[in-house]
């Protein structure tokens, strides 16, 4: 028997290149993020009786309900994943690193026998496998984790700057969905001013680029007297002229 459709706060977690570890690594990854995932529910201060989890082999589908904070969800839940998922990554070894998509939405859900379904969790997971946040997760390589949030949980809750939320650090980022239909999300992703690669400044876009070859200093320019008179100790009589020789490099 299919429930009625009641709204929910929709929480999506992915693996970072999930496929491409052999078997024994993958069953690693998942006990790994489930740990982690328990932990952060716990840190965040989760009411275990208002979440509900399914498995999605490389990652899961979190349904909070309604009466839940969403701040908690973009803000302490995020700082305990992240905190988690850096205790791991101390002690993981870079083939075996655990890093996450997170994704956060809302709407309206139905409950079946074999699970959760409807529009809304069709586009989380349209969220936290958007083209930009992928781009932007392999470029944070000092991250743990990339915090994508859908235009209305902006719009929402992010802009209105609570104590736990910081809307700075989310810019926009617009990509297509299936059919050819435009989406837009915010991302952030936590220890950096702003997502690199969607910031054309260069303190964010550059943030993980490695540092080029040091370049030599310009020479001095080199500077010619022309005296026209007697030099008496430190006086000149008559004419003296500065002027930088015609083939330096400080001249213009």
């Amino acid at each position: 028997m299919t429930l009625a459709a009641v709204h929910h706060w929709i929480v999506v977690l992915d693996i970072e290149a999930f496929s491409t570890r052999p078997d024994p690594v993958q069953r690693s990854l998942r006990d790994a993020m489930y740990q982690v995932l328990r932990e952060a529910f716990a840190q965040a201060g989760l009411p275990a009786d208002a979440v509900a989890t399914e498995d999605r082999g490389d990652g899961v589908l979190i349904l909070v309900q309604p009466q839940v904070p969403p701040v908690l969800l973009a803000g302490a839940l995020i700082r305990a994943l992240d905190d988690g998922l850096a205790e791991k990554a101390r002690m993981f070894s870079p083939a075996h690193a655990l890093r996450l998509r997170v994704a956060l939405h809302q709407g309206l859900v139905s409950r079946d026998a074999d699970g959760w379904s409807g529009d809304a969790v069709n586009w989380t997971f349209r969220l936290v496998d958007a083209a930009p946040l992928r781009a932007v997760l392999a470029r944070a390589r000092r991250a743990n984790l990339a915090f994508i949030v859908s235009d209305e949980v902006y719009r929402g809750v992010v802009r209105h700057e609570y104590r736990t939320v910081d809307p700075a650090a989310y810019l926009p980022a617009d990509f297509e969905v299936k059919h050819g239909l435009p989406a837009r999300g915010w991302i952030t992703v936590p220890g950096y001013p702003a997502p690199p690669g969607l910031d054309a400044g260069p303190e964010s876009s550059q943030a993980d680029e490695p540092a080029g070859e040091p370049q030599p200093a310009a020479p001095a320019a080199r500077v010619v007297f022309e005296i026209h008179g007697d030099v008496r100790g430190d006086a000149v009589a008559g004419d003296k002229n500065v002027h930088q020789a015609p083939n330096s490099p400080g001249r213009r």
